[in-house]
Parts: structure tokens; C-alpha cells; sequence
């Protein structure tokens, strides 16, 4: 695996900072059934990092005592951590909105068939990867199957009521870019999806978010080995909307590993790039944890680096989708 932090080190990109805390997103872990090429995280089925349910109940602290409204689950599949039901449960009971970032194939994992049924009693907010409507665009960058298994889940969510009208239970899907390129408009792609989804299986959902793939891990492994790093990076750059800087997540977000860990995003999270951090720390060396947070304040200064052009270029890239 390449380390891409040299080159993202030294950036020009804005200096910004962080105004309040709406979302504690928490990556329960690197553990997933699939090894997708365009994953920032590097998760797979042989990943071990798994968080505990000691480090929930503290971030479910954290969220009470800063007042932020949603806690993002992601992963990995998260729905692999054997705490997960416990943790939906207590984050609802507290009442949190809670989002949960689905790879709908664990869907038909065995031991895995009370995902769509759980999600849909405690009416979590799920945001299912289906990089594209195309099998062949799918299956290349996540496995052969993928996409039949993929759509059979969606199928299946879309029976407990999920992205229908009125029903409440909010179905959203995630586009990327199986190549080095900045992903097309949000808004016309979501038309395409709904169009071709709805004609050939009968699939509805609420909205789409093209995120542009983001240069580090096993993307940017990737695109070293085939020597598109520098393009791509010269791409992200030349995109760059300062309008796009505003909206960006991390000024009302804070990422959470499965040790406990803060980080400004996810992406930071994998850089090992901590909350306010200038450099990268090694294993071992004291940075910021939940615990901070429950005695502390919120800090508010964002570690930046040229991997940051991947949320602001073009329409802009979130976990909420596009910023335009």
C-alpha cells in the first residue's frame, strides 16, 4: 500500500475552521464483506479494527453533552460490529437521528438478514453505496455480484417501505467514480439513476450523492500504480470552488475511530491525521479522544491538506453529496 501524506502535505488549500457540532459520525470499525478499489478506508473481510461498546456509550456522552442531533455510523460495513444493534438502540432511545452508511450486499451475508428489518423499526436514515446503474461499472470496482446482490437488497428495503412516498424511512444512494475523474452533476445523474432504477427493477429512493473519490489509501494506491496520482490532483485542484469551502463537512463534524480517536473527517481519520492536527501521528502518541470532549470544548481549528480539493471541487463532494 502507498503513503500518498507526502504529497498532500504541503497545500495551499483555505484555512477553515469548525463553528458547532451537528454530527458525531463514528467509524465502528474496518471489518467489510467487500475490497472495493475506489475504498478510502482499506476495509475488508480481514480487517479486525473494531470498536467496543465502552467507546460508544462515550460517544453517545459526547453527543449529549455538545447537543449534536445525528450520529453517522459508518465502517466498514458497520452493521459487522457485533455492538451495532445495541448502539442504534441507546442512540435512539437518547433520541439522535441516526444515519447508517449501508453496503447493501451484507444484506445477504449469512447472518446478516436482520439488517433491512432492524433499520426500518428504528427508522435509521440509511445511505446505501451503488457506485453506479450499470452491472458491469459496479461489478469492476466492487466484485463480480455485487451489483445483483446490490439491487436485490435495495429491492428488499424497498419493501419495509423504504424511499416510497409517505413512508418516512429515507433511502438514500452513493455514487463514485470508477476511474480518475471528478464525478457529473448530481442532479441530472440522480435523474438517470431513478429513470433506469425504477424501469428495470422497480427501485425507488429519495436522493443520490456523487462523492468524488478522494486520493488516499487504496484509491490513492491505486492511482499511484497507475500513474494518475498528479493528473487527479491537478484535476481536484483546477475544479476548486471557493463557494464550495462554506459547506464543507467537517466545519459541523467530528469523526470518530474505533479506539475513540477525533479526527475532522473520515479521511483525515485514515491519514491519521488527528482533530486540529498539523502532521500525521504514529501508533501509540497522544492525540485527542472522546474523553477530551466530555470535560473540554469543542476545538474548532480543522487540519487541512491538498486532499481537501477532493470536497471542493466541482458541484463539491460531502457525505451529504453534492454542495451545488
Amino acid at each position: 500500500m502507498h503513503d500518498t501524506w507526502p504529497m498532500l502535505r504541503d497545500s495551499d488549500f483555505p484555512r477553515i475552521q469548525r463553528d458547532r457540532l451537528d454530527t458525531l459520525q463514528l467509524n465502528l470499525g474496518y471489518l467489510c464483506n467487500l475490497s472495493c478499489i475506489h475504498c478510502h478506508v482499506n476495509a475488508g473481510p480481514r480487517r479486525t479494527e473494531l470498536m467496543d461498546r465502552d467507546t460508544m456509550m462515550l460517544a453517545l456522552q459526547v453527543a449529549q453533552r455538545h447537543r449534536a442531533g445525528t450520529l453517522d455510523v459508518t465502517g466498514g460495513s458497520p452493521e459487522m460490529n457485533p455492538h451495532f444493534r445495541w448502539l442504534v438502540t441507546q442512540a435512539r432511545d437518547a433520541g439522535l437521528h441516526v444515519m447508517d452508511r449501508l453496503n447493501p450486499t451484507i444484506m445477504e451475508e449469512p447472518g446478516y438478514e436482520w439488517v433491512g428489518e432492524f433499520l426500518a423499526i428504528h427508522r435509521v436514515e440509511t445511505i446505501a453505496s451503488l457506485p453506479c446503474y450499470s452491472q458491469a461499472n459496479v461489478d469492476e470496482q466492487r466484485g463480480q455480484g455485487v451489483f445483483d446482490a446490490s439491487i436485490r437488497a435495495l429491492q428488499a428495503l424497498n419493501a419495509l417501505g423504504y424511499g416510497r412516498d409517505g413512508s418516512g424511512l429515507v433511502l438514500n444512494l452513493v455514487y463514485n467514480p470508477n476511474g480518475a475523474f471528478l464525478p457529473p452533476g448530481q442532479q441530472q445523474l440522480q435523474a438517470d439513476y431513478k429513470r433506469l432504477l425504477g424501469d428495470n427493477f422497480g427501485i425507488v429512493f429519495n436522493q443520490l450523492y456523487a462523492l468524488a473519490n478522494m486520493p488516499i489509501q487504496r484509491y490513492g494506491s491505486w492511482l499511484l500504480s497507475k500513474g494518475h496520482f498528479a493528473t487527479y490532483m491537478a484535476t481536484l485542484k483546477g475544479a476548486h470552488r471557493a463557494d464550495n469551502v462554506d459547506g464543507v463537512m467537517c466545519r459541523s463534524l467530528v469523526s470518530v475511530d474505533y479506539q475513540g480517536y477525533l479526527y475532522d473527517c473520515d479521511f483525515n481519520q485514515m491519514l491519521r491525521l488527528p482533530l486540529g492536527a498539523a502532521e500525521p501521528v504514529a501508533a501509540g502518541a497522544a492525540r485527542p479522544h472522546l474523553r477530551d470532549l466530555l470535560d473540554g470544548p469543542l476545538p474548532h481549528r480543522i487540519a487541512t491538506a491538498e486532499h481537501c480539493y477532493g470536497c471542493t471541487a466541482g458541484q463539491g463532494s460531502s457525505c451529504g453529496g453534492a454542495l451545488h
